[in-house]
């Protein structure tokens, strides 16, 4: 349906040498038609390309958003079809649309939606990222949507597409795999608005030039309230190149000193729990009268098993044998092992994930004792 609506007008009239009657058709416009299908319905936000499948000229668009009109645009080719300041919604909202190739979310149900598979809408080409998508997520130390402006938006970095006033685009080798988050409008089975992972929105966050956030409250909020382990944190600022900088390597230490003493406590639960043997709790092991072979968390010293919790973050796929902390790390183990100790290897987000599992893991290596070699003799220090 359209603003304006052309009615093909039908006269008739003699035709020459004859009773026959002959057509004559003339194009006459009839008065506009409001367009309340569009101004009255969700989403309020639509694209000059989803307009025109709906019979709305650029230039009627156009018409629409001058000075008093009912329109207006949010961004380019990005239409707001409603006289009123637009929510925080709206502008989410505008901001992928603009983002978009095709200019119509798969959420939206649009005219103009571009093809996906059978019965399927076609993946998102832009997602939110920074601190729009943790906000949207609740964290409370994001400023409110509101007060987020420019917006950031991840694309592919083969698209051709700048930053626009209130849109910031960040380009990215490879999109993630979005997450779909509800809003209060959101129709009940319809998909959400498409957000960037947690850990790559903490990094997009702290990488805005304003620096808008502390990153210690930041991302002791990520990991506190569940949204991320921090691992996979440390890792998304270590890609993005933040862990050079020096509030950021603060926060981090302090992330991950917090993170090792939950899993220090979920091992000492762990342990009582599942009725094991009282270790040596934090130990540092070395020979009689030689070097420290290192720390461990806990040790059963009749059975020669050591348990280590690791709060790093995983080495990059590739990367490993580069990484001196990982280097020491295998070194420090493969020595216990030659001695005869088991090393049983542990991380936060095992130990929170399966507890149960990690249990049985532990109580696997203390029963095998009994049919390996005698280990070499050390000595448990506390550390």
């Amino acid at each position: 349906m359209s603003g304006f609506v052309d009615s093909r007008v039908t006269a008739v009239s003699p035709a020459e040498g004859g009773g026959n009657r002959g057509i004559m058709t003339h194009d006459a416009p009839l008065s506009p038609r409001p367009l309340s299908h569009l101004t009255d319905a969700r989403p309020r936000v639509l694209t000059a390309r989803a307009l025109r499948a709906h019979g709305v000229s650029a230039a009627e668009a156009d018409e629409r958003c001058r000075p008093g009109g009912p329109w207006q645009m949010l961004l380019p080719g990005v239409f707001l079809l409603h006289p009123g300041p637009p929510t925080s919604e709206d502008r989410l909202h505008a901001a992928l649309l603009y983002a978009e190739r095709r200019h119509t979310l798969p959420a939206q149900g649009c005219a103009g939606q571009a093809p996906g598979g059978p019965g399927q809408a076609p993946g998102p080409e832009a997602v939110l990222t920074g601190l729009a998508a943790l906000a949207l997520r609740g964290f409370a130390a994001t400023p409110p949507l509101p007060a987020l402006d420019p917006i950031d938006v991840l694309v592919p970095r083969t698209r051709r597409l700048r930053s626009v006033g209130g849109v910031r685009i960040l380009r990215t080798r490879t999109l993630p795999e979005p997450h779909e988050v509800a809003t209060i409008t959101t129709v009940a089975g319809a998909a959400g608005l498409p957000v960037a992972p947690v850990p790559r929105a903490l990094a997009d966050a702290l990488a805005r030039p304003d620096r808008a956030v502390e990153p210690r409250r930041l991302l002791t909020e990520a990991v506190r309230g569940g949204h991320s382990e921090p691992a996979a944190v440390v890792r998304a600022l270590d890609e993005a190149g933040l862990l050079g900088r020096a509030d950021v390597a603060e926060a981090v230490g302090a992330l991950l000193a917090e993170s090792r003493a939950r899993a220090e406590g979920r091992l000492y639960d762990l342990v009582r729990a599942e009725g094991l043997p009282d270790p040596c709790w934090n130990v540092e092991l070395r020979l009689p009268g030689g070097p420290p072979l290192g720390g461990v968390d806990a040790y059963w010293p009749q059975e020669a098993v050591a348990v280590e919790i690791d709060s790093r973050a995983p080495a990059r796929p590739g990367g490993a044998v580069e990484d001196p902390e990982w280097r020491r790390y295998a070194h420090r183990r493969e020595s216990l092992e030659r001695l005869g100790i088991t090393v049983v290897h542990l991380t936060p987000a095992k130990l929170s994930a399966s507890p149960a599992q990690q249990a049985a893991v532990v109580r696997t290596a203390l029963m095998a004792a009994a049919d390996r070699e005698p280990p070499a003799y050390v000595v448990a220090l506390p550390r």
